[in-house]
């Protein structure tokens, strides 16, 4: 049995689909809300869905669990209530951390390259550098937090689950994230613009030494990161704190160009201000170090931006049903 938060989300429930094909026994902890979210799950239901309230009662019964999978997170980068954050993305995993490290059962987490800051410390996984890095938000240090917090009680050597990873996720995009609000993949607001009749929007630079659209990310195709966790779960001796992005950072124009490619309408790109609770916090550039990644044995190869893109326009947001 694997047990999955966030299940119902973007990754999780692409995850999710992918430990159904395989034939896995699959429990969602998640909430269902009022956005539509069921359809996530509608091609691959759960064995059981759990309601996050009634988690610890579900692990206090020993249920067979024999990987616990954390995905569930307060993710978005404009999050304000500290204290709510600081419990869900610190308090809740570490629980989950020692709960499986009692009980035999290997402990994959979400981490994210939020916890980067402003990459002038560089996007290395390697723990050594853990200290040095500073978030731009209060959801990076939330995860930087954890991040910590793991490292100290190896460094302490206090009980470890069997097979535990980290996955610090880059700039994900794909189908099932439409939930998102806010924090939906600028691939999927710029084919909405696109759809609309307008150029794509993109920010202005805030930096004097840096162009409009020259600003870039590690953008990472969903199927791509399915393929970095089950390729962990596949390989229980791998240990550790890893990037889970293509190595290659890519700009905004040429991520604009590439929607418009995919949805066969001439390139064209809108430039306008950057909001003003973003300046300050904004990442300019992120691109992951993926040597670490390599090294443990992960020889998938990562899907280039226009494919992924093109994959994601045509086969899911132009069909009628676009859930994966």
């Amino acid at each position: 049995m694997i047990l999955l938060t966030g299940g119902a989300g973007f990754i999780g429930s692409n995850l999710h689909a992918a430990l159904r094909q395989r034939g896995a026994e699959t429990v969602v902890v998640d909430w269902l809300g009022q956005q539509g979210k069921w359809r996530n799950l509608a091609a691959h239901p759960p064995a059981r869905l759990i309601p996050p309230e009634a988690l610890d009662d579900f692990l206090a019964a020993r249920p067979p669990i024999e990987t616990l999978i954390h995905l569930g997170a307060i993710s978005e980068t404009t999050a304000s209530d500290g204290d709510r954050t600081w419990a869900t993305n610190v308090e809740l995993p570490l629980r989950l951390w020692h709960w499986c490290a009692a009980r035999g059962v290997r402990f994959l987490y979400a981490s994210s390259a939020a916890t980067y800051g402003d990459g002038a410390h560089g996007f290395d996984d390697d723990p050594a550098r853990l200290g040095a890095l500073r978030p731009l938000n209060l959801y990076g240090w939330t995860k930087h937090a954890f991040d910590l917090r793991v490292a100290a009680l190896l460094a302490a050597g206090a009980p470890r689950p069997p097979q535990w990873a980290g996955m610090k996720f880059f700039n994900v995009y794909g189908p099932n994230e439409y939930h998102k609000g806010s924090m939906i993949s600028v691939v999927k607001v710029k084919h909405d613009e696109v759809l609309a009749g307008q150029a794509p929007r993109l920010f202005r630079s805030d930096r004097p030494d840096l162009a409009d659209g020259a600003q870039a990310r590690d953008f990472i195709w969903i199927g791509d990161v399915v393929a970095v966790i089950l390729w962990l779960l596949d390989t229980p001796a791998v240990n550790g704190l890893f990037n889970v992005g293509t190595g290659r950072a890519r700009t905004y124009r040429d991520l604009a160009h590439a929607v418009c490619d995919a949805a066969g309408v001439p390139r064209a790109i809108a430039y306008i201000d950057m909001p003003d609770k973003l300046r300050g916090q904004y990442q300019s550039f992120t691109e992951a170090g993926t040597a670490r990644l390599r090294a443990a044995g992960f020889g998938g190869q990562f899907t280039p931006l226009e494919d992924g893109i093109r994959r994601y326009v045509q086969d899911y947001l132009r069909q009628p049903d676009p859930y994966a």
